[in-house]
């Protein structure tokens, strides 16, 4: 076991000292240290996430961007009856993402039974006859 006291590799930058038996117990409460604040560390930038980044699409963009992957003239018909939220930069068509998203989000179907149970509240509040 003489090759431990000889180890001449310092812990850090912060340790200089080399590694022997007797200081071994303060390395490894040095290095649990660092590994604790490296975790912390970590935690902490998992904690913030960053929020994301609306970026523009042109028309071959949202074509692949979109579910159903229409047509270039489905997006032109859309855009002409002013179906689908759009800017216009000279001959360019340009489209936000978040705008897209939200346009996507409000074509949800309503269910049968969502359906039924607004028909019904319907009824319920309305009355009969005038």
């Amino acid at each position: 076991m003489a090759g431990i006291e000889n180890l001449t590799k310092p812990v850090a930058k912060d340790m200089t000292e080399a590694i022997t038996f007797e200081t071994m117990p303060k390395a490894m409460a040095y290095l649990i240290g660092k590994v604790e604040a490296l975790e912390k560390a970590l935690l902490e930038k998992n904690e913030t996430p960053t929020p994301p980044v609306d970026r523009w699409l042109n028309i071959d963009e949202l074509k692949a961007y979109l579910p159903d992957h229409p047509a270039k003239a489905t997006i032109y018909g859309w855009v002409s009856k002013r179906e689908i939220p759009f800017n216009k930069g000279g001959k360019k068509l340009r489209f936000l993402q978040s705008d897209i998203d939200k346009w996507l989000s409000c074509g949800k179907r309503k269910s049968e039974s969502e359906l039924k149970d607004e028909a019904n509240n319907y009824c319920a509040t309305k009355r009969i006859g005038g």
